[in-house]
């Protein structure tokens, strides 16, 4: 299984005070130690980068990333999203731009989405997004 891990796991699985029993996080954990593929966006890497203060936690996120596959998005990426944004909320589902834009990237690349934040939950019962879930 090839992942794609979202910020609301990397901003947990980060944390310095504890380490959170969430099931997402320890899967992560395993694919790191395993060697799995595991790939990421620039919009990821910025939004953990906003959420982390100090030089240190920079250069170690940073550094981190810098082993990662890097996914860039295309215009016709952002133009998918666009349609799963609008299809979701043709079934009253509301999804914000840049998790669309990470489910495309998903869909896309034939990537498992691995994250605790429920939009994307929601957005498998309109679109095509593979999200793993804890057995």
């Amino acid at each position: 299984m090839t992942l794609f891990v979202d910020t609301s796991v990397w901003s947990l699985a980060l944390r310095r005070d504890t380490i959170p029993k969430k099931p997402e996080v320890q899967r992560l954990r395993e694919a790191l130690g395993g060697g799995e593929s595991i790939y990421t966006t620039g919009i990821v890497l910025q939004e953990l980068l906003q959420g982390f203060q100090g030089p240190r936690a920079k250069a170690q996120i940073v550094e981190r990333f810098g082993v990662l596959a890097m996914i860039v998005p295309g215009r016709d990426d952002y133009v998918d999203a666009a349609g799963l944004r609008n299809e979701c909320r043709r079934h009253g589902i509301q999804i914000g731009t840049i998790d669309a834009l990470l489910a495309q990237l998903c869909i896309r690349h034939k990537l498992v989405m691995l994250a605790t934040d429920l939009d994307f939950n929601h957005m498998t019962k309109w679109t095509p997004l593979q999200l793993w879930h804890a057995r």
